[in-house]
């Protein structure tokens, strides 16, 4: 382990470990959950009358859908690069700058590779 972050004891990172993995898993559950769902919903409008304000809400679906299925792509590589930054010793410290991100914004969001004022001025 990378003496940078061996202010984290074992247990933490073993915690954190499993957490990520179970977001991760939660994340991959939703997304194949939603995929599913869009297929069962092209699939019933398929030769049944067009409605053209059924189209819009369903436009207006499918694009709220998509921004969410980017948020959870993004915070699923998030989730990937947090898992290798504790298998390389470098966990709980920022991908910018290298400084620490606070134990707490880690127990908060176990993903976080930057800290707080770095992701705010993204």
């Amino acid at each position: 382990m990378n003496s940078k972050s061996a202010r984290f004891d074992q247990t933490f990172l073993q915690k954190q470990r499993h957490r990520l993995m179970k977001l991760r898993e939660e994340l991959l559950q939703s997304a194949q959950a939603g995929q599913s769902e869009e297929a069962d919903l092209n699939s019933q409008s398929v030769g049944e009358a067009r409605e053209y304000e059924e189209d819009a809400q369903k436009l207006a679906m499918l694009e709220n859908e998509d921004a969410l299925v980017d948020r959870s792509r993004k915070r699923r590589a998030d989730i990937e690069r947090a898992l290798q930054k504790i298998e390389d010793g470098t966990y709980g410290l920022s991908d910018v700058s290298g400084e620490p991100i606070p134990r707490e914004r880690l127990e908060a969001v176990p993903e976080a590779i930057y800290t707080a004022s770095e992701l705010k001025a993204r």
